[in-house]
């Protein structure tokens, strides 16, 4: 509807439920619990003790009511009975009022809600960034059908809040049948904008088939204009049985698109390519192909890139495919000094909003600005990818946050957006700064350094990868040492040889880690030789023990000199210890000679044992390494800053598709 002074209502947001009856995502759409923002008094203390017991006291549970799946009638609709209470100041369903405020040219909204039932109370409510509640405006329905408005501004946001609101059936039971948040915007940012897909998957069909069904729904498929598949493996998406109807749900909108092994940043940037190339859509979403998705997430992040300022990139959050309540992060940023990717200090990882829900989590309410988002679901305006290029040739890790902050650098924002998400595999539940993808996370997190730390020589990189590779030699991990060893030398080498690698790199790495016994997994225990060891357990002390801060610095100052010792003369034929994923912390592993370790995702073990020769070679190097590295840094940036434009070129990116392109297969 457009008016006089040339304005349009434009639908920001909608009331959505899940209709699956799965109870385990109920907390994200639903809160029918009395706990409020009150029962959040916590402070921070100045100490490390008190930062802890604050931790443990934040996530305490105050979740009390429950919601039965069978009161949601319908997407939009949910069923309140007589007397009871229901609050939508949830992930899904309050409106993020601070992003809004901050990032687009909306300044106010409308809520309109559509309550089936007389006798209702509605009631809206705010937060402000520091977490305290406002309420804003309550109404009695009176009819049995009742549309009721409120005219919303967003001035008071600037820092961090929320609207939401609250039903409170009377009498007799009520059906909160909708409820839209919409804005009055300029006639020219009224159509939405559409959206390609780029899905990189390998070797999941059925998880990759399941995806692409769920993108078919009848509010999404306007949105759509490709949904691109990068088939990197050879357990084909188009062979899964689930395929054909995913197929046919998306009506001509698929195109999977077979090429090697390139990773993830060779399938997105196959991805963000073809989009750019076919020019017909707004914007191009990288997203996993291990996800389960909310589709209206894609609808939100779209709406919210159209009415951004400028050209933003939008992200959206990840949730646990095995907890489904549990949020990765609400937003990373990259440490500065140190050159790692992080949460905000002042937010928490792991966040189980079954249990502390938004409306009791004052840390909730502060917008949280990040430096990048993860593709598992990373929404990027053609105009970027025009502008910045696509995708470094990374193979994986390090290529979305290298890419926010290039982005960042050009003065296009990345924003991680409440309310768009995804579940996902959770990553805490493997180990990968050991396995071949060490190889990856070192050298990659090292050439995104050299392209954007701002400070000199890295800042603390250097001094934290030489801590890190001690650690893991101390710990008998020589193949990921040696891996590690590799890709410091390959960055040497310099940014020209990163395509020419890009297919060859994984099979290289995997096939030198099958000297070493570290990688050498096995399933079976039996496949190990029994635990014996020379000497008992200084005074008995168990493994899970956890030395202090001052008793792990001792440690750490003479665990290098204990490996230049011989090992003890049973540790080469008999492990002295068996020893759980999470116990394998490096001030444990240095006191042993050789040890079974088992692996994080508890399916095998390896056997690590000591070898003085291999250390002191390791080592070696390894000092020569990190020692060039700080004479050699200022050179090796500007070198790789000089080639960024052209390694991330389509031009560039072409020749390394280029034996697939033949083979692109539509469907």
């Amino acid at each position: 509807m457009t008016d006089s002074t040339g304005t349009t209502t434009r639908l920001l947001q909608r009331q959505v439920l899940p209709v699956d009856g799965d109870v385990d995502v109920l907390a994200l759409y639903l809160d029918p619990d009395e706990a409020n923002l009150d029962e959040d008094k916590y402070v921070v203390g100045g100490s490390r003790a008190a930062k802890e017991l604050n931790n443990a006291s934040i996530r305490q549970k105050t979740a009390s009511g429950t919601i039965r799946p069978d009161q949601v009638l319908s997407r939009t609709a949910v069923q309140i009975p007589s007397g009871e209470k229901l609050s939508f100041g949830t992930y899904f369903n309050a409106f993020p009022a601070s992003y809004w405020r901050r990032w687009t040219i909306v300044s106010a909204v409308t809520l309109t809600v559509n309550v089936k039932g007389a006798g209702a109370t509605v009631i809206v409510n705010k937060s402000m960034a520091n977490g305290r509640q406002q309420k804003v405006e309550s109404v009695l329905t009176e009819a049995d059908s009742n549309t009721l408005t409120f005219h919303l501004s967003l001035g008071p946001f600037v820092d961090g809040g929320w609207y939401w609101y609250d039903v409170v059936a009377g009498h007799g039971d009520v059906t909160v049948e909708s409820a839209e948040w919409t804005a009055e915007v300029p006639v020219d940012r009224a159509a939405h904008g559409t959206v390609d897909l780029a899905i990189t998957t390998m070797n999941r069909p059925d998880f990759c088939a399941e995806l692409l069904g769920q993108l078919s729904t009848p509010e999404l498929m306007p949105y759509l204009d490709t949904v691109f598949v990068m088939e990197q493996g050879t357990q084909k998406v188009a062979d899964s049985e689930l395929f054909p109807a995913a197929e046919k749900g998306l009506d001509g909108k698929l195109k999977v698109i077979e090429q090697g092994n390139l990773g993830g940043s060779g399938g997105y940037a196959r991805g963000q390519s073809e989009s750019l190339r076919k020019g017909t859509a707004t914007y191009a979403m990288m997203m996993d192909d291990d996800v389960v998705c909310e589709p209206e997430g894609i609808i939100r992040a779209v709406t919210f890139g159209d009415l951004a300022r400028r050209p933003t990139i939008v992200g959206g959050h990840m949730f646990s495919l095995y907890a489904k309540s549990r949020l990765h992060s609400f937003g990373e940023i990259i440490h500065p000094w140190r050159f790692w990717w992080m949460s905000p200090l002042d937010s928490f990882n792991d966040w189980d909003f079954g249990a502390r829900n938004l409306r009791s989590a004052r840390w909730l309410h502060k917008r949280v600005d990040v430096d990048f988002n993860g593709w598992f679901m990373c929404l990027i305006p053609r105009q970027v990818i025009a502008e910045i290029g696509l995708s470094l040739p990374l193979f994986i890790k390090w290529d979305d946050s290298e890419y926010g902050l290039r982005a960042k650098a050009a003065g296009y924002p990345t924003v991680t957006f409440p309310g768009a998400a995804v579940w996902h595999v959770p990553w805490t539940d493997k180990n990968d700064a050991l396995d071949w993808q060490a190889y990856f996370h070192l050298r990659n997190r090292l050439v995104a350094a050299l392209l954007h730390s701002t400070y000199p020589k890295g800042g603390r990189l250097i001094r934290e990868s030489l801590n890190h590779q001690i650690a893991h030699l101390v710990s008998m991990q020589y193949s990921t040492a040696e891996l590690r060893i590799q890709a410091m030398e390959d960055v040497l080498a310099g940014p020209q040889g990163l395509h020419a690698m890009l297919a060859t790199k994984l099979p290289e790495v995997n096939a030198f880690r099958k000297q070493f016994t570290d990688a050498q997994l096995h399933a079976d225990h039996d496949d190990f030789p029994p635990v014996r060891r020379e000497k008992p357990p200084r005074k008995g002390r168990d493994l899970t023990e956890v030395p202090s801060r001052r008793a792990q610095l001792i440690t750490a100052g003479l665990a290098p000199l204990r490996q230049l010792k011989k090992p003890r003369s049973l540790a080469a034929e008999f492990p002295e210890a068996e020893i759980r994923a999470m116990d394998a912390k490096w001030y444990r592993m240095a006191t042993f000679d050789s040890a079974i370790v088992s692996m994080n995702d508890g399916t095998s073990a390896a056997l690590y044992v000591r070898d003085q020769a291999k250390f002191k070679d390791l080592m070696k190097r390894t000092l020569e390494l990190h020692a060039r590295y700080r004479k050699e840094w200022p050179a090796l940036a500007a070198q790789y800053r000089a080639a960024l434009g052209e390694i991330t070129s389509p031009e560039a990116w072409d020749k390394t598709f280029a034996p697939w392109v033949d083979g692109d297969a539509d469907v």
